[in-house]
């Protein structure tokens, strides 16, 4: 065999040692919990006394004749046991970060993933407002309120501005979002649906000036996410072309069936809808098996909610995100279509599955 080359191999031993600093998050017992009023803008920052944080953004944008789909996520862990230690060197947070863009007319999806530990000018995220960093990625919310999203990546770039158009969505219960049967298993959950999109998009050095796009923001964190039985989840976030927003998703067993389920509707006037558990259903409709993993993929699903019955259909069946380098998960996540229960297109948005190819760990 071999040897390494000398970056490669440096590469691999820092991304061991980060495997095995995340191993380290979850040791101690996870507490329920409370309900809490919001707090902006320090709640769009980072809450580092608790385990699992993830900021994420997808959209679509227009550029001529073109048209893509973009996703950028940061992820925060905290490492349980490196708390207590002195050391400026100690990772007592680890960052991640995927992205990706689907080329719709290329029929292709691009991606890219990164990880380091926070701290050093390196790595970070602030806690008083939206602002994180992971060495040349970034997402930091401006003066008037917008998300400037830059990374560059080995074969694409995004350099894009999300400007909100419409207030905060609290989901769950004014911010508490169950996701299981215990209450251990919630989390602190906002979306900021509908933002509208400005900037470039970049692919192999070819740029795109994006017009027309809106996008969808989430930001979630947790002690402890999933329980013992979930497997996975699908989920939906869709921007509706009349204003509307529609959140939707399951927490699935091994045997696919669904532990869990909950979403929101709020209409372009700003009615709100919050679903209780049994009001949101998933059923596959057609699937698509990845040829890099052999998971099988449901690409189309009828998804029942209070709202509407609607048809969520993949824009691109090959979707699928290899971040095994980062978060060790291979995931699909990627641009969709929603169809309403007349057979018209409303809205287009992002559906996530995780868990197909094995248990997913958080």
């Amino acid at each position: 065999m071999r040897p390494l080359p000398p970056g490669l191999l440096r590469r691999q031993l820092v991304l061991g040692g980060m495997a095995g600093l995340a191993g380290l998050v979850s040791h101690m017992p996870a507490h329920a919990l409370s309900a809490k009023p919001f707090l902006f803008p320090g709640d769009r920052g980072s809450h580092p006394d608790l385990r699992t944080e993830w900021w994420y953004i997808t959209g679509q944008a227009a550029a001529g004749n073109r048209s893509f789909g973009f996703q950028l996520t940061f992820f925060r862990k905290r490492v349980d046991g490196t708390q207590g230690m002195a050391s400026r060197f100690a990772a007592r947070q680890l960052l991640f970060a995927h992205a990706a863009v689907t080329d719709v007319e290329g029929k292709k999806l691009w991606h890219d993933q990164r990880i380091a530990r926070a701290g050093f000018d390196v790595a970070g995220a602030a806690e008083d407002d939206a602002r994180i960093k992971l060495r040349d990625w970034s997402l930091e919310r401006g003066a008037d309120g917008s998300f400037q999203a830059r990374l560059r990546a080995a074969d694409f770039a995004l350099d894009l501005v999300c400007k909100p158009t419409q207030p905060v969505l609290l989901q769950g219960d004014k911010g508490l979002s169950r996701k299981g049967p215990e209450a251990a298993q919630a989390s602190y959950y906002y979306s900021q649906p509908q933002l509208a999109v400005s900037g470039r998009i970049e692919l192999r050095g070819q740029r795109f000036d994006t017009t027309a796009g809106k996008a969808w923001m989430d930001h979630e964190w947790s002690d402890d996410l999933l329980h013992q039985e979930a497997m996975g989840w699908d989920w939906i976030g869709m921007n509706l072309d009349d204003g509307s927003a529609l959140t939707a998703f399951q927490l699935r067993r091994a045997d696919g069936t669904p532990l869990w389920d909950g979403g929101s509707f709020r209409a372009g006037s700003g009615a709100t809808y919050i679903a209780g558990k049994g009001e949101t259903q998933f059923a596959a409709r057609r699937y698509w098996t990845s040829p890099l993993s052999g998971a099988k993929y449901p690409v189309e699903w009828l998804v029942r909610t209070p709202a509407d019955f609607y048809r969520v259909c993949a824009v691109l069946d090959n979707q699928e995100l290899d971040s095994r380098a980062s978060t060790g998960a291979i995931y699909w996540e990627g641009l969709s279509d929603l169809i309403d229960g007349n057979g018209r297109k409303v809205g287009r948005g992002y559906l996530e599955m995780t868990g197909y190819t094995k248990r997913l760990k958080l």
